[in-house]
């Protein structure tokens, strides 16, 4: 039982196991970065001849349209290691890939890289990496029985929000690696990752918990659905302790689409 200690009462963070050092949870945060909505321009007050208005200029996304053409996890990252459509390529210290086992029923994508992830090359292995080695643990799973990768493969610097054009270059790599991953179970970590796949304008506290089918979208090539389920990032739940009793619900689900296979 003490595995469960993470979804406990939202004033009890600290995790009493062998893991003495997570107690900085309840230590300093950082405060969550505010993301504010789109604004609408403001509409005019008569309505004239409409003439075409030039854009503002951004980040190419061609390279997003491009197909990828890996058949295998392997062909894939060799392939996004030779990608330069992305401009994070260029601030980051290093591309981050995919962690566990890509044979895995369940896999788990989250948004993009932190620091640590970015020195070390491997997805969720900072503070929120821990919590959810705790979360994984509490419904009888560990690093070697999932399969772990983000949206983004490279650190937006500072830890910003990616832009659209980021995730638009990425999204086609990250797609092609759920459908060759094959999951049976596809948990999606936060409000980007579950907004990016789902092709939705919801929040995740709304679609959190809750099952839907996720179908990578590959052009012509047809692929199978996928049970999917989003989940709050760790790094929310870290910000916010009061949400683990949520996360802990929507993780008993989990654990009861487990006991199918």
């Amino acid at each position: 039982m003490e595995d469960l200690v993470w979804q406990l009462d939202a004033g009890v963070d600290e995790v009493v196991d062998e893991k003495p050092s997570l107690s900085t949870w309840t230590g300093r945060t950082s405060k969550p970065a505010e993301k504010t909505a789109p604004q609408q321009a403001p509409s005019a007050p008569s309505a004239p001849p409409r003439t075409k208005t030039p854009q503002a200029p951004q980040t190419s996304p061609p390279p997003a349209a491009r197909r990828i053409s890996a058949s295998s996890i392997d062909e894939l990252h060799a392939e996004l290691d030779a990608f330069e459509g992305c401009s994070l390529k260029h601030t980051a210290m290093n591309m981050v890939f995919a962690g566990g086992n890509p044979k895995a029923k369940i896999m788990l994508i989250g948004e993009a890289p932190g620091a640590d992830e970015d020195r070390q090359g491997t997805p969720f292995v900072g503070v929120s990496g821990q919590l959810l080695n705790h979360m994984l643990a509490s419904i009888g799973l560990d690093r070697d029985s999932v399969y772990i990768s983000n949206i983004l493969f490279w650190r937006p610097p500072g830890n910003r929000s990616p832009t659209d054009a980021e995730i638009a270059a990425c999204l086609p790599f990250a797609e092609q690696h759920i459908a060759l991953a094959a999951p049976q179970i596809l948990l999606l970590l936060g409000g980007v990752a579950t907004k990016t796949l789902l092709r939705t304008r919801e929040g995740i506290t709304r679609l959190r918990g809750r099952w839907t089918n996720y179908t990578p979208q590959l052009g012509q090539k047809e692929t199978q659905p996928i049970k999917c389920m989003p989940l709050f990032h760790p790094a929310y739940l870290l910000r916010q302790p009061g949400a683990k009793r949520q996360a802990w619900g929507d993780l008993l689900l989990v654990k009861q689409e487990m006991d199918n296979f």
